[in-house]
């Protein structure tokens, strides 16, 4: 009589067959290929672009049968692992070095990613993914941005005003200020200045321009209500974030502060700080490789700001600046 075999491969004696015999396949199926099947693991090595074929062979030992299969190998574009119909779960990790793509032959499958580790079920027909549904997900850590998280485990609410209405959600504070694209949400180093709240604004956005926003009818002013202070009583060079800050000075000795070529630091034309000389000795601006006018005069080159004075600096092109006030020569 012809042998039958279970999904597994597993070899079903029927009765009164191998008489003398049966116990060597009780011991293969037994101690062999059902272990595979519960606690098998395996590895399979894959190559860009080519099918890796694993079989579950009747009564012997089979790559497919394996629980857990660890693949290898490149991976990548058109890099498939091709199991049989059999019905079963397969723990699948990528170890290679790009996506390889898990299905029956002729079938759609499901892409494994490289380094992920997943649940599949053959259904008998195709590869699917095992699992849909987690009842809780708490993270020990940030989960990164290039594994979709937002990089924060917890982040602080907002709220937006606008047409009216108030939207609260998460904000994601920054590491680095002055990237293009980027919005300060912390200077890494203290408060944040002072910000004003528009209490009413019934319209719709329609215009920017410098300091204002419009909604084509009324302009509203953004932007600091008053002159923050860094205080600096040594020699110093300027960066974006002095915009509209006065620089504070009680210095006992010689002190420069260096206005940074725009190569350097690029202050947005229209930048404007002021130097604030509370010190004992005159102050020094440094002006190397840029066109800084005394306002009123033709004179360029460095200035200086004597003790009690006050400079203001005003950047009016890429590599020109205006300086005016008391104190100035």
């Amino acid at each position: 009589m012809a042998s039958t075999y279970s999904n597994l491969g597993i070899e079903l004696i029927g009765a009164g067959e191998q008489t003398g015999t049966w116990g060597t396949t009780t011991n293969t199926n037994l101690g062999t290929l059902i272990d595979q099947a519960i606690g098998g693991y395996t590895t399979v090595a894959c190559t860009t672009g080519t099918d890796t074929t694993i079989t579950i062979p009747n009564g012997a030992t089979g790559v497919a049968r394996n629980m857990t299969i660890q693949l290898s190998g490149t991976g990548g574009a058109s890099t498939n692992l091709i199991v049989p119909t059999n019905t079963k779960l397969y723990f699948i990790y990528n170890n290679a070095s790009g996506a390889v793509t898990v299905k029956v032959s002729g079938q759609t499958g499901v892409s494994v990613p490289a380094a992920a580790k997943m649940i599949l079920v053959c259904n008998g027909t195709d590869v699917l993914i095992a699992e849909n549904y987690f009842a809780s997900l708490t993270l020990g850590a940030a989960l990164p941005v290039a594994s979709g998280g937002s990089g924060v485990v917890t982040a602080a609410a907002y709220s937006v005003l606008c047409g009216g209405t108030t939207s609260t959600g998460p904000i994601q504070a920054i590491a680095s200020v002055g990237t293009t694209g980027q919005v300060l949400t912390s200077n890494g180093a203290g408060a944040l200045p002072t910000m004003q709240t528009i209490t009413s604004f019934a319209g719709t956005v329609t215009a920017s321009s410098g300091s204002t926003i419009s909604d084509g009818t009324t302009a509203f002013a953004i932007g600091y209500l008053a002159i923050p202070q860094n205080i600096q009583s040594s020699n110093y060079t300027l960066v974006l974030i002095d915009g509209g800050k006065h620089i504070y000075s009680t210095n006992s000795g010689a002190q420069s502060i260096t206005i940074p070529t725009n190569a350097s630091v690029a202050f947005p034309i229209g930048t404007a700080f002021t130097i604030v000389n509370n010190g004992t000795t005159s102050i020094t601006i440094v002006t190397t490789s840029l066109t800084v006018y005394q306002a009123g005069t033709t004179n360029t080159g460095n200035r200086t700001v004597a003790t009690k004075g006050v400079a203001t600096c005003l950047k009016v092109a890429t590599d020109t600046w205006f300086v005016s006030g008391s104190g100035v020569s």
